[in-house]
């Protein structure tokens, strides 16, 4: 998909990784990704398997391939940088803390992560995979952002949303063994993630230096939402600091 590509923004020897979310690309990190770098990071937004291509091809793959992809640009970070820092939203918050407890990651930070979701049909999930294979997604539009940063699939392949929901479970074992500096960033409003989720993964890293940045008026994607902004400057602030 056009739009939907990698990026690499070279600068200094702080590295910083990207992970975007479930069914996006890393269009939608690409604004936090240009804050960063003029700050003086150097920034990779990677591309996860099966997205940004054909939304069958998502169909075919799971979360250890994603995680894959999060592992390779780490190591590719690893040979430019000092140090590597790993921001994540949504499935991309999962992944990163996942990297964090298994990789010497400096810092990590988890917006909106899922742990419990808000859609109900979410229980029924094998009935209707016997059903049908795709969810259609609703498109929404932020203000002030341009289409070039709304790069994503319009329908939700039901087999990959398991390996998503088997990922969630894995949570439990891996949050425990994160114990670098965390920033956790969650909407009080959103749809998708309910934000108990946020509190859950508090609780249950084992990180010192720890915090949670609430926000009022944002969707579940904060980096492009109304108070993208305020995402901005904490999480340069949080992995300056």
């Amino acid at each position: 998909m056009t739009g939907a590509e990698p990026f690499l923004l070279p600068g200094g020897r702080r590295g910083v990784l990207l992970v975007h979310g479930f069914t996006g690309t890393p269009a939608e990190m690409r604004l936090l990704g240009d804050h960063l770098h003029g700050r003086g990071f150097t920034v990779l937004g990677v591309r996860l398997t099966g997205h940004g291509t054909k939304v069958e091809e998502l169909a075919q793959t799971n979360w250890h391939q994603w995680y894959a992809c999060v592992e390779d640009g780490y190591h590719l970070l690893r040979g430019l940088c000092d140090s590597v820092q790993v921001v994540g939203l949504s499935l991309g918050a999962l992944l990163s803390l996942r990297l964090a407890a298994l990789q010497p990651v400096e810092k990590v930070a988890a917006l909106s992560a899922p742990i419990f979701l808000y859609d109900k049909r979410i229980a029924r999930l094998p009935f209707y995979r016997i059903f049908r294979s795709y969810a259609p997604k609703k498109r929404r539009r932020y203000a002030g952002i341009e289409d070039c940063y709304l790069v994503h699939y319009d329908y939700t392949p039901l087999r990959s949303l398991s390996s998503l929901l088997d990922l969630i479970r894995q949570a439990e074992e891996f949050l425990p063994r994160v114990s670098v500096p965390a920033l956790l960033v969650q909407g009080r409003r959103e749809h998708t993630v309910k934000p108990e989720s946020v509190e859950y993964i508090y609780a249950r890293i084992a990180s010192k230096e720890k915090e949670i940045v609430w926000l009022e008026r944002s969707g579940h994607i904060v980096t492009l939402d109304m108070e993208r902004d305020q995402v901005y400057e904490a999480v340069t602030r949080f992995l300056e600091g």
